[in-house]
């Protein structure tokens, strides 16, 4: 049954993906961009799910495990506040790259700031810091294969089984057949998750009688500071903030600004994706929760083991509580979403690769060779990125935050460049350069924390970068 429930799903995804995609993807706007023409519909899910991914069904219940409901508000709020930035960059992004024709990031910076090394350099960011959340879909997607076939299929034969499933469809359809699929597993996604909480807290008595014993055994689950005071006050502000800078940071989420059929298109859109994740954000933090009931002794283990499992607690918690068929069929939409992130992050990437480093120096290249190297490399970028899940981070969302941060660098400079009145490039350039060398010292630990006063390191870097940027108005461009 579970494998029947497995191949049918890939089977209509993969049918249904390609669906009068084929045509449009021969040219780089309608491979790349899907012709600029999604609709608000469309455009929300191919942005939801593109942004909910692994670190949304593992991520979030490992942390509702370790952390408790604190972590919903966080990342709930946090979440939904990127949506300001959406109004505040992405409508710019759209105008312009209707205006003058940008297909990726970088063409946009490049062109309007006049200088071609920061072109390169932020889409080198956007390429090294994506790549952790890249691995971090085929990582979920091992997880989840290894755990609903009960370890018939191994993690890593499982994250290849699906990376390779995720490259068909990309090559074939573009970015028409990636917002096609993201459509489906989004909404299939919420669905499924909704669902799984119902059949689990019946299972443990009622959603009220299970939350009232998982207090009576950890109440600092409960508290807003979390367990282990995970979130103090500088924590939560860092946390509800952060996102808004991040998240249109990533490449796969600046590119669908660009899609939108029109501005009242992504408006909508915009507003949609602030309202959501306050409802389904909890989900996957409630079946972390209450997997105290279940799995009392985990916080026990040794910490990399200890993180390691609870990031599998909603796999863990569905084969405990629910049917064969019905874990099958719930982790069936979480492989969904990991492949409507990974999908959307090939694309993204090998877009920037094609557009960005080959296209410059190869200027005879006709529009159909430029979609062929794009679809070469969708096949390289995923092989980078399983190389990489082969030795995955201690946990699901301490990969997600290092991606997170390193994109959210670039924000300070993009939002200069859209609505600041531009940028001096040097300025520009010695931002990123300064943030990367911030971020990894104090990730390394080579730059004490005591430099943090008790703030995420992402928001301490994000001032020092709005402060270097802003200083390079003082030096204007000639």
């Amino acid at each position: 049954m579970i494998y029947a429930i497995l191949i049918g799903y890939i089977a209509i995804v993969f049918l249904g993906s390609l669906r009068g995609a084929k045509q449009d993807a021969t040219t780089p706007e309608g491979y790349f961009l899907a012709n600029r023409n999604l609709g608000t519909l469309a455009l929300f899910f191919t942005i939801l799910a593109t942004n909910f991914s692994a670190f949304y069904f593992l991520g979030f219940a490992g942390a509702g495990y370790r952390i408790g409901y604190s972590h919903y508000v966080v990342m709930a709020f946090g979440t939904g506040f990127a949506c300001l930035s959406f109004f505040l960059l992405g409508t710019k992004i759209w105008r312009l790259g209707k205006e003058k024709g940008y297909i990726t990031p970088a063409e946009l910076i490049r062109d309007q700031t006049g200088s071609a090394m920061l072109g390169y350099l932020y889409s080198s960011i956007m390429l090294v810091f994506t790549f952790p959340y890249l691995a971090l879909q085929i990582i979920g997607s091992g997880y989840i294969l290894e755990a609903i076939t009960q370890g018939q299929v191994p993690y890593f034969w499982g994250a290849t089984f699906l990376t390779f499933f995720t490259i068909a469809y990309v090559w074939i359809g573009g970015m028409k057949s990636v917002a096609k699929t993201d459509l489906k597993q989004g909404m299939l996604a919420i669905i499924l998750m909704l669902a799984a909480v119902v059949v689990i807290s019946n299972s443990l008595g009622g959603l009220t009688l299970a939350n009232e014993k998982v207090f009576e055994m950890q109440p600092e689950l409960f508290s807003r500071e979390g367990m282990g005071n995970a979130y103090p006050p500088q924590k939560w502000f860092s946390m509800l903030v952060f996102w808004m800078f991040c998240i249109p940071m990533f490449p796969q989420i600046f590119m669908r600004f660009y899609i939108a059929k029109d501005l009242p298109t992504l408006k909508k859109s915009a507003l949609l994706y602030g309202l959501i994740p306050l409802f389904i954000s909890i989900f996957p933090v409630i079946i972390g929760v209450l997997g105290h009931l279940t799995f009392p002794d985990l916080m026990s283990l040794e910490p990399d083991l200890m993180k390691k499992e609870t990031d599998q607690i909603l796999p863990k918690m569905l084969v405990e509580h629910s049917s064969d068929w019905f874990a099958a069929l719930v982790m069936t939409g979480a492989l969904a979403a990991f492949m409507s992130t990974l999908d959307s992050q090939l694309l993204a990437l090998s877009t920037m690769v094609t557009r960005d480093f080959i296209l410059p120096f190869r200027k005879k290249i006709d529009l159909k060779q430029q979609v062929f190297i794009g679809r070469i490399w969708v096949v390289i970028l995923a092989f980078i990125g399983l190389a990489i899940a082969a030795q995955p981070f201690a946990t699901i969302f301490d990969m997600g935050k290092l991606a997170f941060s390193g994109l959210a660098i670039l924000f300070p400079l993009t939002l200069m460049v859209l609505r600041g009145g531009g940028v001096n490039p040097k300025f520009g350039i010695a931002s990123i350069l300064v943030g990367v060398l911030l971020l990894l010292g104090f990730y390394y630990k080579i730059i004490s924390s005591e430099w943090l006063f008790g703030f995420e390191s992402s928001i301490v870097v994000l001032v020092v970068c709005f402060v270097i940027v802003l200083l390079g108005k003082l030096f204007p461009k000639k």
